[in-house]
């Protein structure tokens, strides 16, 4: 008999008992301590009076580390309670819970990283020497730079303070309201009522008319909230751009490339790049037009198949089928994606109540990871699950690496993630019965490229127009609306008939305070994971330990030196980012031609 898996995740080995659980509410209380006893060593640093000891030093940051791995692990709990149920109240006041802790965190650290740059540079450069501090002289050296273009002490710490009930608490308004939004759907047994991320996997139905229906009734429903989330938009802009202006930071890029060490000129690089090829993708869309008998594509046919009959799978056959492939790149990671199956990391049940999208998150102390996604059967499923079993890997592979080193940035996180993806839907194309389901695997596979380039482009357009306005004043939600389509039209390059004027509202990622910008680290991740992909296929057997170190690399250097360091390129010309994209480029000439 054929082993099925499990379609929800098992959070009691971690903390029993789900929002309840006593056991998490005593880790809690041991964060409390750890997180008063780093604040008293901190406090008893005086680099200003006393000569700094490198004893000292270590001692501070190894309590860093421990305090920064528990948050992590109850953050990691706290987000799984949230998503698997919108409306368990205990996890919403946890959420709560969260912020305040990281605020308290950030504080005592924020004292901490402003006394670093107290240290005269050659005491600073003899402490980097010593061998408990000699592996972090990365991420010290980061702290040390960013506190010189902080505000004072004082400052910092009350900015954090604010941003609880300020900053974070706009972002949770929106979360609550999201998790309480429904959408009447008519289906099969009579009319339903889903939750927005159930809705949405109906956008790619067959059956034209239901996607159109279903992507009006979202679009009525993001409208119907557009007022309270315009509120929520401006805010965390307001919040962001007023903390800017007390630092005198001019551009709003600057933060979201420092989060992501990267340099203006490789993101230039890069979308310069892609803004030369898209031709080839608006000839993509053009022609898949044309396959559906219309005369342009409208934003809810790009992700709609092009045949009437969609493979489905069953989640224990898109299991195997990752693994299968997984281990044609890497053993090791085949071997880890099976113990994810096996050991109930993955919650994918298709129910209401789960908030919408996907993510994975780490428990740095169990050395664990917890996926979380609503998985209905499609090759768009199974990419999913392979994306997020990616980032799962990234972190696993880390597990033995010192914590503060574990903190790399969104877009290198997001390369090994699309890594795996592109290995599933290579895999797939390669696996297809006949011609026609070769068409529909490659075409889905196209897609990931419009999303990347098209849709994240429009993300980021959007965005810096919508902050260049929101310097003036509030922006209006018609104006937000009219931002979000001109920004879709030059994105897609006038190729669609229909555009979403609600995505700004619609898109989770435009209200998260964790990261800024939460866009084009996604189509860096692409481009980078499809360059390390070439490289895989030339390599061979010697691949996957070269790509092992240079995961492990991931939070210890700039991506600039990463890619120097492990592929010999320079991300800050066009050549890599020209070479990547025709990979992509090549899928759309196969596809066109194979629909000839």
């Amino acid at each position: 008999m054929q082993q099925t898996y499990n379609l929800t995740w098992d959070l009691d080995v971690i903390f029993p008992g789900g929002s309840d659980s006593e056991a998490f509410r005593t880790y809690l209380k041991e964060i409390e301590q750890a997180k008063g006893e780093f604040a008293i060593k901190v406090e008893a640093f005086k680099p200003e009076h006393d000569e700094v000891k490198a004893e000292q030093l270590i001692e501070i940051v190894n309590h860093l580390e421990r305090v920064s791995k528990k948050l992590r692990e109850a953050s990691a709990f706290i987000s799984c309670l949230s998503a698997q149920d919108v409306t368990d109240e205990k996890a919403s006041l946890l959420v709560g819970k969260r912020s305040d802790l990281r605020a308290e965190m950030e504080a005592v650290n924020s004292k901490f990283v402003q006394k670093l740059v107290q240290v005269d540079d050659a005491t600073w450069d003899s402490l980097l020497q010593h061998e408990g501090l000699k592996e972090l002289a990365f991420v010290l050296n980061e702290y040390r730079e960013k506190a010189k273009e902080l505000l004072s002490v004082d400052q910092e710490v009350l900015i954090n303070d604010l941003a609880v009930d300020g900053y974070h608490g706009w972002s949770q308004m929106y979360d609550t309201i999201v998790g309480k939004m429904k959408v009447e759907v008519e289906e099969e047994d009579g009319v339903k009522s889903l939750s927005v991320g159930q809705a949405s996997n109906k956008l790619g139905d067959p059956n034209r008319d239901v996607r159109k229906t279903v992507f009006h009734k979202l679009g009525d429903a993001w409208k119907e909230q557009s007022a309270l989330f315009g509120q929520t938009l401006n805010h965390l802009a307001g919040f962001r751009l007023q903390t800017y202006k007390h630092r005198n930071w001019e551009h709003v890029l600057k933060e979201p490339l420092q989060i992501n060490r990267m340099k203006q000129e490789t993101l230039d690089a890069m979308w310069t790049a892609i803004t030369h090829n898209k031709q080839h993708f608006v000839k993509y869309l053009d022609k898949k037009a044309e396959i559906l008998g219309l005369d342009k594509l409208s934003m809810y046919d790009i992700g709609a198949p092009i045949t009437d009959s969609v493979k489905k799978s069953t989640y224990t056959e898109a299991s195997k089928f990752i693994v299968e492939h997984f281990n044609n790149f890497s053993p090791k990671m085949a071997d880890f994606a099976q113990m994810a199956f096996d050991k109930r990391w993955i919650e994918a049940e298709d129910r209401a109540g789960k908030r919408p999208g996907g993510f994975c998150t780490s428990f740095p102390e169990s050395e664990q990871t917890r996926i979380f996604m609503t998985f209905s059967g499609t090759s768009s499923n199974i990419a999913t699950l392979a994306h997020e079993l990616g980032h799962a890997y990234h972190q696993h592979v880390m597990n033995d690496v010192n914590g503060l080193n574990q903190r790399y940035a969104m877009n290198v996180a997001e390369t090994a993630s699309t890594f795996a993806e592109m290995i599933v839907a290579d895999a797939s194309v390669k696996s297809a019965q006949n011609k026609e389901e070769k068409i529909a695997l490659l075409e889905d596979k196209i897609q990931r490229s419009v999303a990347f380039f098209m849709n994240i482009h429009a993300r980021f357009i959007f965005e810096n127009r919508f902050y260049e306005e929101r310097k003036e004043g509030l922006v209006s939600v018609d104006r937000l609306n009219e931002i979000m389509v001109e920004a879709q039209k030059e994105a897609y390059q006038n190729a669609l008939d229909e555009y979403d004027p609600n995505f700004w509202s619609s898109k989770l990622h435009f209200h998260i305070t964790g990261v800024p910008f939460y866009n084009f680290p996604y189509t860096f991740g692409y481009l980078f994971s499809l360059g390390i992909y070439a490289a895989a296929k030339d390599q061979g057997n010697s691949f996957e330990d070269s790509y092992i170190a240079l995961l492990r690399d991931t939070g210890r250097m700039n991506v600039e030196d990463l890619a120097m360091k492990h592929m010999n390129v320079d991300l800050t010309k066009p050549d890599f980012w020209e070479a990547a994209i025709q990979l992509c480029v090549n899928d759309v000439e196969e596809f066109i031609e194979l629909t000839q």
